[in-house]
């Protein structure tokens, strides 16, 4: 596994450890699809997504959601979004 963005990933995986406590950290894998590994459902997905934008105070737009679907292409997508 390849940790794209310590310091950013970092803040990621505290959000979602706020949602699903019992996320094993070290078994995510930048290249699966994240609900699959920590088992999200929809309500607790729509939840993480507002916690990062809250957090991280970015914009994530309804219509990019299903551009967000692993670990990397999530923190890709936040990398650029915050420049």
């Amino acid at each position: 596994m390849t940790e794209k963005y310590p310091e950013l990933r970092a803040n990621v995986i505290a959000i979602l450890r706020g949602i699903a406590p019992e996320v094993e950290v070290d078994e995510l894998r930048d290249d699966r699809p994240l609900r699959q590994q920590v088992d999200l459902d929809s309500m607790d997905w729509l939840n993480f997504l507002i916690g990062i934008s809250e957090r991280l105070k970015v914009s994530i737009p309804e219509a990019d959601y299903g551009r967000l679907v692993t670990l990397g292409n999530l923190l890709d997508y936040l990398r650029a979004k915050l420049g």
